[in-house]
């Protein structure tokens, strides 16, 4: 079961995180797209006042789950686990962890550009 899980979480997570980068680009997902990077900054920002700076509840818990499998020297960063765990290479974790917090705040960007745009034009006309 916990091995089902183990790829359950690699898949999902990963999916997400795509979904969180790109997701802005087909416009009939934009909205649930801000709505995915807000959840992700307020579980990284606002939990992680609580839990620690980057907090995620699914590396949370992926990470249960590869500790009932008894997989340790889990890095703390998911990104830099994933990039591993499927290229087999050892990336840097403070360039990983880095390149994950720039590309985000650049997807949030973007993300907000394409939902309001239409708002900015709006007030424009007006």
């Amino acid at each position: 079961m916990y091995k089902i899980l183990d790829i359950f979480f690699l898949v999902f997570h990963s999916v997400l995180i795509i979904f969180n980068l790109f997701g802005w680009i087909w416009k009939p997902l934009r909205k649930i797209n801000l709505i995915t990077l807000l959840l992700t900054g307020g579980s990284w920002f606002i939990l992680g006042i609580f839990y620690g700076w980057g907090y995620c509840p699914l590396t949370d818990w992926h990470w249960q789950v590869l500790d009932k499998l008894e997989k340790h020297n889990i890095p703390n960063s998911y990104i830099k686990y994933i990039f591993d765990r499927i290229t087999g290479l050892n990336f840097n974790a403070r360039l990983t962890e880095t390149l994950t917090v720039i590309l985000y705040f650049i997807a949030l960007i973007i993300s907000l550009y394409v939902n309001f745009r239409k708002i900015k034009k709006i007030g424009c006309i007006k």
